[in-house]
C-alpha cells in the first residue's frame, strides 16, 4: 500500500482511478451450456466463440461457432465457470446456475454466487469398482459443501482482489491483463481449478476468480447526501481451514485465518478506502480438537523467528507500517503466546520489523468482564494516534488527496469475535474523519446520531461477523449484540452460549471433513488416479469401531442416571445405590472417553501434512 520510489507504476499517478478501471477486461458474463454424449459447448452470449470440452480425451479448445452444435443437445443458461475439479470417475466441470447481485462498486455490478451444477465428463460410472464409487461420491460431497459455504462472490468487470489504493497505483498495461491474470492469487479461491483454461490465453475470457468472505454494498444518505458504503472482507487462500485444525504460522510465514476487510466510500467524486486485516497469532502452535472444551495451545518448538520474520516483512511490504492489536488472554498458555508474541516483535533483529511494526495488548476479556464494554474505549484512546498517522486512502476526481501508510493488523484466538468488534470500532472511527472531510457530516455531527446509518452499520459490521465465523468455525459470531446495538446483553449471552455449544459439536465431530474440503477444493490435496483399486484412498475409515462403545457408555449411564431419578414412584436404598452406581458409571465412561479423544474426533484425512501435529508441552523460546 506505500508509495514506493522504484515502482514502474507511479507513472500513472496523475490519471483518474476511474478512468483506468474502465479499461480492464471483461470475462463472459451469460453463458449458454450446451451437453451431448462426446462433448461440452459453452457459448457466450453475443459472441462467435465456443469453449469446446471433449468428454473423452479431456482436451479444451476455443472454435468460432460454424453451427457444430448438434439441435439435439441439452441447453442450459448459466454464468460462469467454477474451474473442472477432477476425483476418482474423472473430470468434473462446475458451473455457476444462479447469481445474486450484491450492488454496483465503482460503476461495476459485483455479484454472489447462489448456485452451482457439478458436471461429469463420464457419461457413467460403470468402470469404477463399488469401493471408488463410494469414495467418488464422498469426494463430491466435499466439493458441494464447499461450494454450499456463504459466500463466493465475483465481478465479470472488476478487480474484487484488490484494494483501492493498489488498484489506482497500477500501470495501464496491469488493468489491460485479464482479471484472473492479474488477480491478487492470496483471495482467489477457484485458482486451482482453473488451472486446464488458464494454460491457455486465449480463454481468459472464461477464467472467472471467484472471492471467498463477505461483500455488502449500501446506498446511504445523510444529511440529504447520497453515498455509497461497501465493506470488503477478502479470506486467504494460504493457511485456509477450519477453526481448530488450523492455527498459527507455517514456514513460509503465511498464517491461519488470514482476511483483509477493506471499507469504502463512494460520494460524488470522491473515493475513500480503508484496509484492516486480522490472522492467527504468528507462531508455531497448535490447538488440536480432543473432546474437551477447550482444548490447550501448544506451542511448538520449531523456528519461530523464520516464520514470523517472513510474515511480518510481508505484512509490510504490502502495506506499509503495522500496529498489531492482540486481544487475547493474559492468564494461562494464552498468555505464553501473548509473550511469545511481543518477545518476537521487541527483539526482532531485522531493521525493518523494527521500524515498522508495534505491539498493542489489550487483555479483551479482563478489561471489558462484568459486561463493561464500555471500556474497549481505553484501546481506542491508546491507538488514536496509529489510526491518525497510519490514515486512510482518499481521492477525488482522480487526484490523491491521503495515502493509507500502514494498517492495524487484529487478532484473538480464533480472530473471529473479539476482533470483529475491535475492527468495526476502527473502521467507525476512519468513517467519522473521512464523511466529516467530504462534507456529509459537519464538524459537530458523529455518526452515532445518525440513527439510519447507525442501524445499517451496526448490522453489516454483525454481518461480516457472522458470515466470516460461519466459514471458520461453522457458527456464527459471538459478540455480535454489542457490533448490532452497542450494548451486551443477557439475550446475547444466551445466544452466544448456544453457538459456543455447536461449535463444539462441529469442531469434534464435522471439522475433519470440512478440512478436507478446503483442501480438496484449493488444490492441496489432488485425487490420484486408481484410487480405492490400485492404491488406497485416505477417505478409508481407519478408526477402530470398538472406540464408538466409549460414547455409546456415556450415552447409556447419562440414561440410567435420569430413569433412577425421574421413573421410581419410591425411594428406595435399592434405588439409591442404583443411582449412585450409574452416576460413577457415567464419571468412569467420560473419563475413558476423554482419555481417548484424539482418536475419537473427526480428523482432515487428505492434506495432513498441512497441519501443525505439534505434541510438545508449551514452551516460549
Amino acid at each position: 500500500m506505500r508509495k514506493e520510489d522504484n515502482f514502474d507504476y507511479m507513472k500513472t499517478l496523475s490519471k483518474g482511478f476511474v478512468q483506468l478501471i474502465t479499461m480492464i477486461q471483461h470475462s463472459a458474463e451469460e453463458l449458454v451450456f450446451h451437453c451431448t454424449d462426446d462433448r461440452f459447448f459453452l457459448e457466450p452470449v453475443n459472441s462467435k466463440q465456443l469453449l469446446v470440452i471433449d468428454r473423452v480425451n479431456h482436451e479444451i479448445t476455443l472454435e468460432e461457432n460454424s453451427g457444430q452444435i448438434p439441435f439435439s443437445a441439452s441447453r442450459k443458461t448459466v454464468y460462469g465457470l467454477v474451474g473442472v475439479i477432477h476425483l476418482i470417475a474423472g473430470p468434473y466441470l462446475i458451473l455457476i446456475t444462479k447469481r445474486v447481485k450484491v450492488g454496483t462498486l465503482n460503476k461495476q455490478t459485483i455479484w454472489r454466487l447462489a448456485d452451482t451444477q457439478v458436471v461429469p465428463y463420464a457419461r457413467s460410472t460403470t468402470s469404477l469398482t463399488a469401493e471408488q464409487k463410494v469414495y467418488n461420491d464422498k469426494y463430491l460431497g466435499l466439493v458441494q459443501q464447499i461450494l454450499s459455504t456463504p459466500y463466493f462472490y465475483f465481478s465479470y468487470t472488476y478487480d474484487l482482489t484488490h484494494t483501492l489504493q493498489r488498484l489506482y497505483y497500477t500501470a495501464e498495461d496491469f488493468l489491460q491483463m485479464a482479471l484472473h491474470e492479474r488477480a491478487d492469487v492470496r483471495f482467489v479461491w477457484n485458482q486451482h481449478l482453473l488451472r486446464d483454461l488458464c494454460v491457455q490465453p486465449e480463454m481468459s475470457a472464461f477464467c472467472l476468480p471467484l472471492l471467498h468472505g463477505f461483500i455488502s454494498i449500501k446506498p446511504c444518505s445523510i444529511n440529504g447526501e447520497w453515498f455509497t458504503w461497501t465493506l470488503i472482507s477478502r479470506r486467504s487462500v494460504y493457511r485456509a481451514g477450519t477453526r481448530m485444525w488450523m492455527r498459527g504460522i507455517d514456514q513460509e510465514g503465511t498464517v491461519a485465518n488470514y482476511v483483509e476487510t477493506e471499507q469504502i466510500i463512494e460520494f460524488r467524486d470522491f473515493r475513500s478506502s480503508f484496509v484492516q486485516t486480522r490472522g492467527s497469532i504468528p507462531l508455531h502452535w497448535s490447538q488440536e480438537p480432543n473432546l474437551k472444551y477447550k482444548p490447550g495451545p501448544l506451542i511448538g518448538n520449531a523456528n519461530h523467528e523464520e516464520a514470523f520474520t517472513r510474515h511480518f516483512e510481508s505484512q509490510v511490504l504490502c502495506y506499509g507500517k503495522q500496529v498489531a492489536v492482540n486481544l487475547i488472554d493474559q492468564k494461562g498458555v494464552e498468555g505464553k503466546l501473548h509473550e511469545a508474541f511481543k518477545h518476537l516483535i521487541e527483539t526482532s533483529v531485522r531493521q525493518m520489523i523494527r521500524d515498522n511494526v508495534r505491539y498493542e495488548y489489550f487483555d479483551f476479556h479482563h478489561e471489558c468482564r462484568k459486561m463493561r464494554w464500555d471500556r474497549l474505549s481505553i484501546l481506542m484512546d491508546r491507538v488514536g494516534p496509529d489510526r491518525e498517522s497510519l490514515g486512510y486512502f482518499l481521492f477525488r476526481d482522480g487526484v490523491v488527496l491521503l495515502e493509507q501508510e500502514g494498517i492495524f493488523r487484529t487478532n484473538c484466538i480464533d480472530c473471529l469475535d473479539r476482533t470483529n468488534v475491535v475492527q468495526s470500532m476502527l473502521a467507525r472511527k476512519q468513517l467519522q474523519s473521512v464523511l466529516t472531510r467530504m462534507g456529509i457530516l459537519s464538524e459537530n455531527q458523529k455518526i452515532e446520531d445518525q440513527f439510519s446509518f447507525e442501524i445499517t452499520f451496526k448490522n453489516v459490521w454483525a454481518d461480516n461477523a457472522d458470515i466470516l465465523s460461519t466459514q471458520y468455525s461453522g457458527t456464527g459470531a459471538l459478540k455480535t449484540d454489542f457490533t448490532r446495538t452497542g450494548k451486551r446483553t443477557r439475550m446475547g449471552l444466551l445466544k452466544d452460549g448456544w453457538n459456543s455449544a455447536i461449535r463444539y459439536i462441529k469442531n469434534n465431530f464435522f471439522d475433519g471433513d470440512r478440512q478436507d474440503a478446503i483442501d480438496l477444493f484449493l488444490g492441496k490435496y489432488q485425487v490420484e488416479s486408481g484410487e480405492g483399486a490400485s492404491r488406497p484412498c485416505p477417505l478409508k475409515e481407519n478408526r477402530d469401531p470398538r472406540l464408538l462403545f466409549l460414547p455409546g457408555a456415556v450415552f447409556i449411564s447419562l440414561l440410567m442416571v435420569f430413569a433412577c431419578v425421574l421413573l421410581p414412584s419410591d425411594y428406595t436404598s435399592f434405588t439409591l445405590l442404583s443411582l449412585l452406581f450409574w452416576a460413577a458409571m457415567t464419571v468412569v465412561a467420560v473419563f475413558a472417553t476423554l482419555m481417548q479423544g484424539r482418536q475419537l474426533v473427526n480428523a482432515p484425512r487428505l492434506s495432513m501434512s498441512a497441519l501443525n501435529h505439534l505434541t510438545v508441552p508449551p514452551r516460549v523460546d
